[in-house]
């Protein structure tokens, strides 16, 4: 793998794979909706959506032919802490598809006629969002546990900020946030030195500025219960957890595949196969700059979520107490090396974990350090951090469905 910085600060990553025969290409920018203020929520989403509405010498119309034309892809998205523009495409036509990305990527035409229509698009997207309960309790727990903080506000923003945005506010943003020094370019796959020259030109004609800073996160414990007439509830609990830099997220990986993982998980096994209160159950974590969630969701009937919830809390608790015992954690440990290892097989996956650690983290861990790093977490480890984790008294909590009152799931967990 070779890196290149620019002397305007951007990073440029090239992995060569020769026996492959098409290449994934990614442009990552440090600029999510946690750095938005509060008045322009949704506008890092918005910028991923309007670059493909046309360019100064492409329409909408011809960037999706084109594309087509070449049995390649090009898409986007926006996280919290960054958006992504991608391409994939066969090595023989990769040059068109890095002239397509690049385009949309420096020249988007940022249209008001063209806001106008992609505005309701997004706000579509919104309302769809509200009809999946899964997604609306997760977006309900972050906007309770960062009250107040831009890492709390949804991705895809609020419909009023939305409605008073205008396109000319979107191409000022784009000029203020996408600095150089919050820019990585990833190639991974078979190309060749034009194409690896031709993104260096492009990206060193971009003029440096200064560094911005990041508004800090602050975590607060809440509960929040959303009504919805819907046949199952939804619940998702969340502890403050490790940052994604953090070096003991291996260590919370494995522990998050002992607890919830999949169907050999503590929570699985006993609150689904053996007691029948659930359908769906496991655990998840979230991590950022400089704070992180560790969650665990279920769906469950009304009838049956309170001795789900006290089942899944004596359950923690236990955990928190005497942790795993050691056949879990190589059983963990196996599984998340295996979705590691079997996801560096494809160029997209390896072009994403070069162009994510690099902006996120600064560095790139090779497989083999990551390996080791899984290698290194005992039953202990995992114990010690579910034990700083697991404290009840700073829970934050979400209800969708037909809840009841947030005192009633309070005293779930304090009784």
């Amino acid at each position: 793998m070779e890196k290149i910085t620019l002397p305007n600060g951007v990073r440029l990553l090239f992995e060569e794979i020769p026996h492959v025969r098409s290449a994934a290409v990614g442009i990552w920018v440090g600029s999510g909706s946690r750095h938005e203020p509060a008045h322009l929520s949704g506008i890092s989403h918005a910028i991923e959506h309007m670059v493909f509405k046309g360019t100064r010498t492409r329409s909408a119309a011809q960037i999706a032919s084109e594309m087509d034309a070449i049995g390649g892809q090009v898409n986007a998205f926006t996280t919290k802490e960054c958006t992504c523009f991608y391409v994939r495409a066969l090595d023989t036509h990769l040059p068109q598809a890095l002239d397509v990305l690049t385009d949309i990527f420096f020249e988007p035409s940022l249209s008001e006629s063209d806001w106008e229509t992609e505005r309701g698009v997004i706000l579509e997207e919104i309302d769809m969002y509200e009809d999946t309960p899964e997604d609306l309790v997760s977006e309900r727990l972050f906007a309770a546990a960062y009250r107040g903080c831009p890492l709390g506000r949804p991705i895809l923003g609020t419909p009023a900020a939305l409605r008073r945005l205008r396109a000319e506010r979107i191409r000022a943003y784009m000029r203020e946030n996408y600095r150089p020094d919050r820019i990585v370019v990833s190639m991974s796959g078979r190309f060749s030195a034009r194409d690896r020259d031709f993104l260096l030109a492009r990206f060193s004609a971009l003029a440096p500025l200064p560094s911005l800073a990041t508004e800090a996160a602050a975590f607060a414990p809440a509960f929040t219960a959303r009504h919805k007439d819907i046949e199952q509830n939804h619940l998702c609990l969340a502890f403050p957890a490790l940052p994604y830099n953090h070096p003991a997220r291996y260590a919370q990986q494995v522990l998050s595949g002992i607890l919830g993982g999949g169907m050999s998980s503590r929570l699985f096994q006993t609150v689904r196969e053996q007691r029948g209160l659930c359908y769906s159950i496991y655990s998840f974590s979230v991590g950022h700059e400089d704070t992180g969630l560790f969650c665990l969701y279920t769906a469950l009937g009304r009838e049956t979520e309170r001795a789900a919830l006290r089942l899944v809390a004596d359950i923690v608790r236990q955990f928190a107490d005497e942790g795993p015992t050691r056949a879990e954690t190589e059983r963990a440990r196996e599984q998340v090396k295996a979705n590691v290892l079997m996801g560096m097989e494809s160029t997209s996956s390896r072009m994403n974990h070069m162009g994510r650690s690099e902006l996120l983290l600064g560095t790139i861990p090779s497989s083999e350090e990551i390996m080791a790093r899984y290698d290194a977490v005992t039953p202990e480890i995992v114990r010690d951090l579910a034990g700083q984790l697991f404290d009840f008294s700073r829970l934050c909590f979400s209800a969708v469905g037909r809840a009841v009152r947030t005192a009633q799931y309070r005293r779930v967990f304090s009784d």
